[in-house]
């Protein structure tokens, strides 16, 4: 492992002060900056909040030297427009800093190499890239979600080692440990929202809030296609003390009345199969600035997402517990493989479709007149299939033995030439 070069290490500082805004900057991006004169730190700062100054700008306030002819380190392009804040770029170039060190760049069209250009363009020496894989990382969400308007999505949950997510009965409870939870609740303060089928709601009546010191709670939506939830509900008797959504395909206002009185916001989504439109409504959640989502169950909402190819990671937490039993629960719902083997099997082509262990999960045996058939049939409409991730090809070059019956001669065979 190399040392990391001095550029490195005040970059790695302010990442650190970058990561104190976690939870706090929504929908913008966190940033941390520190400025530097003759080797020595002579100004810190972070955004600390959305609205709040940025970091530039927040570690020239807390200067304790002259700023003029130092470096500033930023994890992010300085931005270059006016927003809630001032152009970053007018105060470095006010404050009459020579050279600026950037980690990553700014996906943000208003930014997207613009800030850099402005300095470079006032003869301040830039040098961008520094620590750029980590500063990237920091910001995940953020480049997702300015780069699509959509949230981004993270699939959480907790199972045993033998895969369940609850008992057969449903209990699913406190599955892990202290130390597991109390790291829920930092992630909670982190997603601008926590997401939860009605089941769940319907299974453990959840508060869906962050339960940690100085930590922020997440908005609060429920998906709720026939609007099952209780008005005993947790989730709806604190609506007016946490934000509460219900995403839901009901639309007589009859019915939706009582959760409005208890302070329940109400989100009209298109209904999908006979449940709320995910994707719609991860659109519609993109228009009123929720940039990341924390989907935390059930299974049904789950599966669900995966299907819809809405999900961009998956935390999982693993208790070293066995719950057991054929009904028990497990994290993610749906068909599994028995969808996708439905489908392969109604092409013509396919002679038989088997479940397989090993490296890949399906097993397809086809037919074609030619190999250049096959090929195009596996690339055309195997590999084209919606959760189909790789496919690998073998062709039967002779048959020996078929159905118990020996084929091959006792003269000698010549193996199959194969050429496209």
């Amino acid at each position: 492992m190399t040392a990391r070069t001095t550029d490195e290490q005040y970059m790695a500082l302010a990442l650190d002060l970058a990561r104190k805004g976690a939870g706090w900057t929504s929908p913008n991006p966190m940033v941390g900056a520190v400025i530097v004169k003759d080797g020595q730190v002579i100004g810190q700062g972070y955004h600390a909040k959305c609205g709040d100054l940025h970091a530039e700008r927040a570690a020239l306030a807390n200067c304790q030297g002259d700023p003029a002819g130092a470096t500033i380190y930023v994890t992010l392009e300085p931005c270059c427009h006016h927003g809630r804040q001032p152009p970053c770029t007018d105060a470095i170039l006010e404050a009459g800093i020579t050279r600026v060190v950037v980690g990553s760049g700014d996906p943000n069209p208003l930014v997207a190499g613009k800030g850099l250009d402005i300095l470079r363009s006032h003869g301040v020496a830039v040098t961008a890239g520094v620590l750029d894989a980590e500063c990237k990382a920091l910001n995940d969400v953020f480049f997702h979600y300015i780069q699509t308007g959509r949230p981004y999505v993270v699939l959480k949950y907790a199972m045993t080692l033998d895969g369940k997510l609850a008992a057969y009965t449903g209990a699913s409870q406190w599955i892990t440990g202290e130390e597991a939870r109390r790291h829920v609740h930092t992630q909670r303060s982190r997603f601008r929202s926590i997401m939860v089928g009605v089941d769940t709601v319907l299974a453990d009546d959840p508060q869906l809030t962050c339960r940690i010191e100085g930590g922020r709670n997440p908005l609060r939506i429920i998906c709720d296609s026939h609007l099952r939830t209780p008005l005993s509900a947790k989730v709806v008797q604190t609506a007016k003390e946490v934000p509460t959504y219900l995403a839901t395909c009901v639309t007589q206002e009859l019915r939706l009345a009582p959760y409005r009185d208890l302070g329940c916001n109400i989100l009209p989504v298109p209904e999908r199969s006979g449940h709320v439109d995910l994707d719609a409504l991860m659109a519609l959640l993109g228009k009123m600035g929720v940039d990341s989502v924390l989907l935390e169950g059930g299974a049904t909402l789950h599966w669900a997402a995966v299907e819809a190819g809405l999900v961009h990671k998956v935390q999982a937490y693993i208790a070293p517990k066995i719950i057991g039993g054929a009904g028990a629960k497990s994290p993610v719902g749906g068909l599994g493989f028995d969808k996708i083997a439905e489908r392969i099997c109604n092409y013509p082509e396919v002679h038989a479709v088997y479940l397989i262990s090993g490296g890949y999960d399906l097993l397809v045996s086809l037919e074609g007149k030619t190999l250049k058939e096959v090929s195009q049939f596996v690339s055309e409409k195997l590999s084209t299939l919606d959760s189909v991730i790789s496919t690998a090809t073998h062709f039967i070059l002779k048959k020996y033995k078929d159905h118990g019956t020996i084929l091959s001669s006792k003269s000698e065979s010549e193996r199959m030439l194969v050429t496209p």
